[in-house]
């Protein structure tokens, strides 16, 4: 509840009628490793890397299990790219994580603006709505 005492607070601070001032960006002050695990984040989940990652698994295999027929440099049960896979799994899940982490801040500021806005709003319905009370009164 304290966060909600501050932002009634502001929004009482800021007269009728004048605009809330912007909050500043969330991600203007981001480090390099949250902007790097932002974009590993986005090319993981792209398509291009959906193809890409389906091209290498199928060059892979095809080029042990057919072309060398199976005297590649990985032949059959893939143990090579058992690890290959195993290893990228482990570096990109906390990466991703991070990223979603970093997200989450978002939609937590962005949910605490449209929370103030909607305060400011209701402000100026009151305020609106005690001028149109006052009109009425004055008509009759």
């Amino acid at each position: 509840m304290p966060y909600v005492n501050r932002a009634v607070d502001r929004v009482q601070l800021v007269p009728a009628g004048q605009q809330l001032t912007a909050p500043p960006d969330v991600d203007a002050n981001l480090t390099l490793g949250q902007r790097l695990a932002d974009k590993i984040a986005d090319f993981g989940g792209s398509w291009t890397f959906i193809l890409t990652f389906l091209g290498v698994m199928v060059s892979w295999i095809g080029l042990n299990a057919w072309i060398f027929a199976n005297r590649g440099f990985d032949p059959y049960p893939f143990i090579l790219l058992n690890l290959v896979l195993s290893c990228l799994a482990a570096l990109q899940a906390p990466v991703i994580m991070m990223s979603q982490n970093r997200q989450e801040e978002r939609d937590r500021e962005r949910a605490r603006q449209d929370y103030e806005v909607n305060l400011k709003a209701e402000s100026e319905i009151r305020l609106l709505q005690q001028k149109v009370d006052m009109l009425l009164q004055k008509m009759r």
